[in-house]
């Protein structure tokens, strides 16, 4: 439970709801490239990650899938069908080795019953992805492509500002060509803000990059 509190809306948990969660669950360990679920499942639930960091991916067409957010240690994901949510929205795989906690959405009811607080909890985690989901897409809207790219990279970075993305997937969550978001990538590392590293990047000045961005 300790390396969940890390985490804002864990952490902001009651404690009687916390316990019944890590109780409910059960800790999967995941490797790399990984599948949680995928798009399109049939049973919701609630999925935290312990330690490594998880790929968010959505459908683009019959035929294309997209990388749109990563999801590091301590952070929450899921949804559930009380109030009348559905299949699930984006496909969940370990970007990295993780360990995460499930908690299926049939657990849901029963936790509610011993901690009244649940579903408040609940809504609280949809709205913060619903939340993150939108302006995300103001960003990629109203931003440059080098400010896209400042942006995206100031939200990633974790405790110790490593981004745990390649280049690659970079240019992909702020929709543009490796070849484009590499060069803004050293543009921005030309004024030491980050440091590109192998399969990874390093945050140095994550204020720079917010004020940069206008964010």
């Amino acid at each position: 439970m300790t390396a969940l509190m890390r985490g804002r809306w864990f952490a902001g948990l009651d404690p009687k709801l916390a316990e019944a969660l890590v109780a409910a669950g059960r800790v999967r360990a995941l490797d790399e490239g990984q599948w949680i679920y995928s798009e399109g499942d049939e049973e919701p639930g609630l999925c935290l990650v312990i330690d490594g960091v998880l790929r968010l991916e959505a459908s683009a067409g019959s035929e294309r899938g997209v990388l749109i957010g990563l999801v590091g240690a301590g952070q929450a994901i899921g949804q559930s069908r009380r109030f009348g949510g559905g299949r699930r929205i984006v496909t969940a795989r370990a970007q990295r080795a993780s360990h995460v906690l499930l908690v299926p959405d049939i657990a849901l009811p029963g936790i509610a019953d011993r901690a009244p607080g649940a579903w408040a909890a609940v809504i609280a985690l949809l709205y913060d992805q619903l939340d993150a989901a939108v302006h995300a897409a103001a960003l990629n809207l109203c931003l440059t492509p080098r400010q896209r790219v400042a942006a995206r990279l100031a939200q990633l970075a974790d405790a110790e500002g490593v981004v745990a993305a390649t280049q690659a997937d970079v240019a992909e969550m702020c929709g543009l060509s490796r070849k484009s978001a590499s060069g803004h990538i050293l543009a921005l590392a030309a004024n030491d803000w980050v440091v590109p590293l192998y399969r990874s990047l390093l945050v140095v000045d994550p204020a720079a990059l917010r004020a940069f961005a206008g964010i």
